[in-house]
């Protein structure tokens, strides 16, 4: 197949782009998401491709979506930010369109595109987190992406890790992973301990006007970059739970390779060296088996983009 085009659906904006076999992007465009409605965010969509269809030919589209995806990879059932609702999401595009359309879930996109061009390349088994507002993630088993029975596997981000008295997630529940080693959590523990101990995230509070709300994920990386005691002791907790999470993973799926990326991954070894130690102390039968690499991901923001397209690629 020729060139195909991504599309990376968000709640605030939409990215696509034209890609070649070899995973390369050489054209993208990118608008704002209008959600008021589900037909709101179709037109937007729909524009985009038609702009770059005016431009390359294409043979197919795939597309990206934050949230459910049934097993017949073209109903979104439900998104969180978005106002789709068991969408025909595929169908309709497909009709609009005028070419065929593949719809994957974002980080199922995501954990593709590394395994297909990125830092898992080659590799047949391989858990990809993205780490962001929350956890989300995608699992290669055999070199096939796991789907599931209804298409919504690898919700890694919504496992339980506290059972009693966790904190509330938006899923409904409490005790949820992405509670305590998302970027979220990042945030808001920072902005706790500036509050209650501003003498001790000095840096943290300059970098953000001495406001404690205005305490970034950016803001906490670069403290802790310049050893802030606040920022590195936040980005050790979080660094914790996400590492404990990942052993667990381990002791069900046995990858080869995490794969770190999402927002969080910014912070590069900062964050991955800390996680991988914490992965390290809580293996099951550690020091009796070989352990799983972690690495960051290479593909980051452009990830999304370019799995959907491949996976319409060889799905057609």
């Amino acid at each position: 197949m020729g060139l195909v085009i991504g599309v990376d659906i968000g709640g605030t904006k939409v990215a696509a782009a034209v890609v070649d076999d070899d995973g390369t992007m050489i054209d993208k465009m990118r608008c704002d998401t209008p959600a008021s409605t589900a037909e709101t965010v179709n037109d937007a969509i729909a524009d985009l491709v038609w702009q770059l269809r005016e431009r390359h030919e294409v043979e197919a589209v795939g597309m990206g979506a934050p949230g459910f995806v049934a097993a017949d990879r073209s109903t979104v059932l439900f998104t969180p930010n978005l106002p789709w609702r068991a969408e025909p999401l595929g169908a309709s595009m497909t009709e609009r369109l005028e070419l065929p359309v593949v719809v994957e879930n974002d980080a199922n996109c995501a954990a593709w595109a590394e395994v297909r061009y990125g830092a898992a390349r080659g590799e047949r088994n391989v858990v990809v987190l993205t780490i962001g507002t929350g956890i989300g993630g995608g699992i290669i088993i055999g070199g096939r992406l796991l789907r599931g029975q209804f298409g919504i596997t690898a919700e890694i981000g919504h496992m339980n890790v506290v059972i009693e008295g966790g904190l509330r997630c938006g899923c409904g529940n409490r005790g949820c992973w992405e509670q305590y080693g998302s970027g979220s959590a990042l945030v808001r523990d920072a902005q706790d301990f500036a509050r209650i101990s501003p003498s001790l995230a000095r840096r943290m509070l300059d970098l953000a006007d001495g406001d404690p709300d205005k305490i970034t994920g950016p803001v906490v990386t670069r403290a802790a970059r310049e050893n802030d005691p606040a920022a590195v002791e936040i980005f050790r907790e979080v660094a914790q739970s996400i590492g404990s999470g990942m052993a667990g993973l381990a002791a069900i799926l046995d990858p080869a390779v995490f794969v770190i990326g999402g927002g969080v991954a910014d912070a590069g070894e900062l964050l991955r060296d800390p996680v991988e130690l914490a992965y390290l102390e809580r293996l099951t039968g550690r020091g009796q088996r070989p352990n799983s690499r972690v690495v960051l991901a290479q593909l980051r923001g452009d990830a999304g983009i370019v799995g959907a397209a491949d996976l319409a690629r060889s799905t057609h």
